[in-house]
């Protein structure tokens, strides 16, 4: 039973969701938490309300539905393409508001037309807020992680350091710091000096040989949840981290394209002139990019709506390309949010990769805007 409300607008969202072919699917309030730990990100992680079964496996309350939703597909073996609704609570610690609130949304999950389907979830979100929220001016920030991998790639960074900047991704405090540490290295320290030494050396063997024998002395082989290739394998990621500068050109370089804030209309044009003026190839990416363009006018999404900005990101680590919300005119609560993640269903088990997008929409930030109007 809910302990909360259902919004006086439902019926009319579920006509939305119905007249967009979007089937609608309930999923379990308690869900299996390793998916949210591991791949939510940390935004979501340190608010999730954990719990137990009888055995012993981490659970939690459903703290949003893409993950579950993506699971119930995985578990029906329903083929694609497919579209889901959903309309629930899930449950979050929050500073502000309820902990219990109610989230309504579509996923889109198998159409190979990436960038029809990532112009649907934009045209979608704003068509069911329009109809909610009549009259009332909108507005779409967009970002795309894939262009943001395409620059740091062409960059030529260490794997390692890739990953990193990839995972800071739309988060502005992480991403500046990760980008002071690379211009002004801060070397490792605290190793044994045994260790250092071998690690220095590059004596694999040796170094996995002495982290065996050190784990064996003290007894933390027994409960170790890494073995020592494994270990051996991290320190020296880590040392060639620690080394590794950005120099003063590349670094301008990627200051240069998080700055980029332009309306949508003129954001193929800018990030051409980027990566011209910074010598970058990013065929592939900007050709997804003006793709998605061009599949929002032929949608009839009006673009002035919607502005672009380089180093916009939502803080779930499971987005892989587009990332957009919707706000209000004169409000800063939002109020539809997503992006694709067609890496996810893999992920989750999926046998095949499924091309994915999708967005949710926060109801009861939507209930207060309609109250204010």
């Amino acid at each position: 039973m809910a302990l909360i409300n259902l919004p006086d607008f439902s019926g009319e969202l579920l006509d939305e969701f119905s007249a967009r072919k979007a089937e609608r699917i309930d999923t379990p309030v308690i869900q299996p938490a390793e998916p949210f730990l591991d791949i939510a990100g940390e935004d979501l992680r340190r608010r999730i309300f954990m719990t137990e079964s009888e055995t012993g496996a981490s659970l939690c309350l459903r703290p949003e539905f893409t993950i579950p939703v993506c699971l119930r597909h995985i578990e029906s073996a329903t083929g694609t393409p497919k579209r889901y609704s959903y309309l629930g609570e899930v449950f979050r610690q929050r500073r502000d508001g309820s902990n219990e609130f109610y989230q309504a949304g579509i996923e889109d999950l198998g159409d190979i037309n990436i960038a029809s389907a990532d112009a649907r979830a934009i045209g979608d979100a704003v068509g069911i807020l329009s109809r909610l929220l009549p009259g009332r001016p909108l507005s779409v920030t967009i970002g795309d992680q894939a262009v943001f991998e395409a620059v740091v790639q062409a960059l030529g960074l260490p794997l390692g350091w890739q990953k990193r900047l990839i995972h800071a991704f739309g988060n502005m405090i992480q991403l500046e710091s990760l980008l002071a540490s690379l211009v002004s290295p801060q070397f490792v320290t605290g190793l044994d000096d045994k260790i250092a030494q071998l690690v220095g050396l590059e004596d694999e063997a040796a170094l996995i040989a002495y982290i065996d024998e050190t784990m064996q002395a003290t007894g933390y082989s027994t409960n170790a949840s890494r073995s020592p290739q494994e270990i051996a394998r991290r320190l020296k990621e880590k040392l060639v981290l620690s080394e590794t500068r950005l120099d003063d050109a590349a670094f301008q370089v990627l200051e240069q394209f998080l700055s980029l804030n332009v309306p949508l209309v003129n954001a193929s044009a800018a990030l051409s002139h980027f990566a011209d003026a910074a010598g970058l190839k990013l065929g592939n990416a900007l050709a997804r990019f003006d793709g998605r363009v061009a599949a929002l006018s032929n949608a009839g999404v009006d673009l002035s709506l919607i502005e672009y900005r380089a180093a916009f990101g939502r803080p779930l680590d499971y987005y892989t390309g587009l990332v957009f919300e919707v706000t209000a005119e004169d409000s800063p609560a939002v109020l539809a949010g997503g992006g694709r993640f067609d890496r996810l269903m893999t992920f989750l088990g999926a046998k095949d990769r499924i091309p994915a997008v999708g967005f949710s929409l926060w109801l009861d930030r939507i209930e207060t805007e309609r109250a204010a109007a």
